[in-house]
C-alpha cells in the first residue's frame, strides 16, 4: 500500500526536475512524462505504464490516496498547496502531478497488419501534437512517427491534449528522416503530404493499404524531402483556405478508417 510522504521544500531534488522537465518540455531526467490533472492520473494508472510518483496539494490529498493507495509501488508526495501551484505546469492546477514512465517503443511495432501511421514532420505546437496523437488513436492508427525538430510528444501540453494517448499508442520520436523514409520504402507503405490545395482529394485515395499521412510545420507545411518521397492530398474545404495541422490530421484519419470499417 502506497504511503504518502511531506514535502515542504521547493529545493527538493525531485521538484527541482519537474521543473526542468516542464521548463524544456520533455521527460525528466530519468525518463519519466510529467502529466497534470486527475484524468491523466487515472489514464495512467489503467495503462500499462509505471507510475513512479504522484505529487498531490493537501488540499486534495485525500482524493488522491483513495485512487493511488492499492498500489504499493506508487510514492505519493504531499505538498503544500501554494508549492504545487509553483510546480504545477498549469495557470490552476487540480492539485495532482503525476510522473509516468511512458512505454518504449521501436519504429517496427508502428508497422502492423495494414499500417495507419501519422509522420508529423517539423510539427512545432504542442496542443497540435497532442490532439493528432488522440485522433490517431481515435481513428486506429498503428501509430504516430515524430521525425527529429517535432515537439516531443512528452511535453506537457502534448500530455494534456492527448488525454492520456501518449500512455497507450505506439510512438517514436526523434527520428532522423532518411531512416524514416527507408522503412516506409522497405514496407512499402503508401505516403500522402498533406496539403492545403492540389494532388488528390483524400476520399479519392484507396486507404485500405498500408499508408501514412504526412503533417508538416504549421507555417511550412511538409518539407521538400518528403514532398519528393509522397503523393499530395488535400481535403476539399468551403469558405476557408485550409484546416489547421491537428483538425487536417483528424479528417485524413477518419476517411482511412470509415474506408477501413466499411463492407467490402
Amino acid at each position: 500500500m502506497a504511503v504518502a510522504k511531506p514535502v515542504s521544500s521547493p529545493r527538493n531534488p525531485l521538484l527541482r526536475e519537474v521543473r526542468r522537465a516542464i521548463a524544456r518540455g520533455g521527460l525528466t531526467s530519468a525518463g519519466c512524462a510529467v502529466a497534470e490533472t486527475f484524468h491523466l492520473l487515472e489514464e495512467a494508472l489503467q495503462s500499462d505504464c509505471r507510475v513512479e510518483f504522484v505529487l498531490a496539494a493537501e488540499s486534495v490529498r485525500t482524493t488522491v490516496e483513495s485512487r493511488v493507495r492499492p498500489l504499493a509501488e506508487v510514492q505519493i508526495l504531499v505538498l503544500p498547496d501554494s508549492l504545487l501551484q509553483e510546480v504545477a505546469a498549469t495557470e490552476t492546477s487540480q492539485g495532482v502531478i503525476a510522473l509516468v514512465r511512458p512505454p518504449q517503443w521501436s519504429l517496427d511495432q508502428l508497422f502492423r497488419g495494414a499500417s495507419l501511421m501519422v509522420v508529423l514532420d517539423g510539427l512545432q505546437d504542442p496542443g497540435n501534437a497532442g490532439t493528432i496523437i488522440r485522433s490517431a488513436e481515435a481513428f486506429g492508427a498503428t501509430g504516430v512517427l515524430l521525425l527529429k525538430g517535432t515537439v516531443n510528444p512528452y511535453n506537457p501540453k502534448s500530455i494534456r491534449a492527448s488525454a492520456g494517448s501518449v500512455f497507450r499508442l505506439p510512438l517514436v520520436h526523434g527520428v532522423e528522416a532518411p531512416l524514416a523514409r527507408a522503412a516506409f520504402e522497405r514496407r512499402r507503405v503508401d505516403l500522402y503530404a498533406a496539403m492545403p490545395r492540389g494532388g488528390r482529394v483524400v476520399t479519392e485515395l484507396d486507404l485500405t493499404r498500408g499508408c501514412a499521412f504526412i503533417i508538416g510545420n504549421e507555417g511550412q507545411g511538409v518539407g521538400k524531402a518528403w514532398r519528393a518521397a509522397a503523393r499530395d492530398v488535400s481535403i476539399p474545404v468551403a469558405r476557408v483556405e485550409s484546416l489547421n495541422a491537428a483538425a487536417a490530421a483528424a479528417v485524413l484519419l477518419y476517411e482511412a478508417h470509415r474506408q477501413r470499417m466499411s463492407p467490402a
